[in-house]
């Protein structure tokens, strides 16, 4: 059969395409609220098609063509995984896509496919984790430990079923359950023949050692819980959950087709993730600490009643001391490409300052200060807003952190030296 037709655009953009018939699957799949909450497709006239892409990045799968969504200020899809891969494990690793994807450009799914089809193969040649795992059965001769409160109620008087519960030493345990089910997925749904190929070897080795269905994925992911046995397990499971959750998005988990056919990442949660890693790591050795949804309930109080009205909190809440002197300062992300002549919101003002006002500390009688930390360009400039009193003083300002996230990825990559210099010219910026 032909390949089907490609139709790429970036996130927050639109484009009508035309030669496109939707089947009557396509439509059922368009009209789902899952899917139109993140990408809007519309059949025009004419064997037209209008789309309308939001925050989300990745592929739809439609019969009559390929939806990629591409990200707006990263390059392609393998800064998205390189941003993904450092936000969970503070670890960028080189990907190449070309190793092994030699049939066309790899869509977003197909590079999350290859790396968890290579990370389970690594599993396979270092032998797969066994546990003890309990069992309850009625035998005909004891094993383990006799249930008497069972053995009374099931089986009185009876010698030749006894209930009894014991612990067997086993391969089908959920973290190898989660690696069977995430391969047997990217067997099914990478359109690479060669990642295809390896996927399903890989699928029918995990599925000897774990034949149990994995069930649903968030009760398995919820469950999990690494240790010196099964550390190894940690990367392999992290690319697995963002395949079976078909790029979390939690609505994905549900049965149908939009679990097989949509793979779609928020970016602004991924961005928020990111920059929550890199300013942690760049607080390390500083004396200073990075706090994470820090929440502040006294701040905004009903005057009739004296109880809390509502929580204030910020991304991001850095602490220390700069000079002799305590500090604090709320960090707000915004995944928003500000700079080059383009101004914050005003939305985006009014919180940054309210942060600064109920929560910043600066020493040396410095107005509290917001810092609001977004993508921006190669050279974007940095911009800072106060606020005034009628008589001229500053009583609260804002300062904008741009972050230019391809070469600042490619530093990450690197490590060493190089990563370093960039993590201290991040965290001296987010002081200034």
């Amino acid at each position: 059969m032909p390949p089907k037709p490609m139709v790429a655009l970036r996130e927050y953009s639109s484009t009508i395409v035309d030669g496109i018939r939707l089947s009557d699957a396509d439509r059922r799949l368009c009209a789902a609220g899952q899917l139109t909450e993140r990408i809007d497709i519309r059949e025009l006239a004419r064997d037209r098609l209008e789309l309308n892409a939001r925050e989300y990045v990745g592929v739809v799968e439609l019969d009559a063509c390929e939806i990629r969504v591409r990200p707006k200020y990263l390059g392609e899809e393998l800064d998205v995984l390189r941003m993904a891969a450092y936000a969970t494990a503070g670890d960028c690793p080189s990907l190449d896509a070309p190793r092994t994807v030699a049939h066309g450009s790899p869509n977003l799914r197909d590079l999350v496919a290859l790396i968890v089809t290579e990370h389970c193969e690594r599993l396979l040649s270092h032998g797969v984790r066994r546990d003890y795992v309990t069992f309850e059965e009625d035998l005909p001769a004891v094993r383990g430990r006799l249930l008497a409160d069972r053995q009374l109620l099931r089986h009185p008087g009876r010698l030749d079923r006894l209930a009894c519960r014991f612990d067997e030493h086993e391969s089908d345990v959920p973290d190898n359950r989660l690696c069977a089910a995430a391969a047997d997925l990217a067997a099914r749904t990478t359109r690479s023949p060669t990642v295809r190929a390896r996927a399903r070897r890989v699928a029918s080795q995990f599925a000897q050692f774990a034949p149990t269905p994995l069930g649903d994925p968030r009760t398995a992911l919820a469950q999990l819980d690494y240790h010196r046995h099964n550390e190894h397990y940690r990367s392999a499971h992290r690319w697995a959950a963002l395949l079976l959750t078909g790029g979390g998005v939690k609505d994905l988990f549900a049965r149908g087709p939009l679990t097989s056919r949509a793979f779609l990442v928020d970016m602004n949660r991924l961005f928020e993730s990111f920059a929550t890693r890199l300013l942690i790591e760049a607080s390390t050795d500083t004396g200073c600490t990075v706090r994470d949804q820090s929440r502040e309930r006294g701040m905004l109080r009903n005057e009739l009643t004296g109880l809390p009205y509502s929580e204030v909190r910020p991304d991001l809440m850095m602490s220390g001391r700069r000079g002799g002197a305590a500090f604090r300062r709320p960090v707000d992300v915004k995944y928003k490409l500000y700079g080059s002549g383009k101004k914050i919101s005003t939305a985006d003002l009014y919180q940054a300052f309210l942060y600064a006002h109920s929560l910043a500390e600066e020493p040396d009688a410095e107005p509290p200060t917001c810092v609001l930390l977004h993508p921006g360009g190669p050279g974007a400039p940095r911009q800072s807003i106060a606020v005034r009193h009628r008589g001229g003083g500053t009583s609260a300002r804002v300062r904008s952190l741009p972050l230019n996230l391809p070469s600042l990825l490619d530093a990450l990559t690197v490590g060493g030296a190089t990563k370093q210099e960039a993590l201290t010219r991040v965290w001296g910026q987010a002081l200034s």
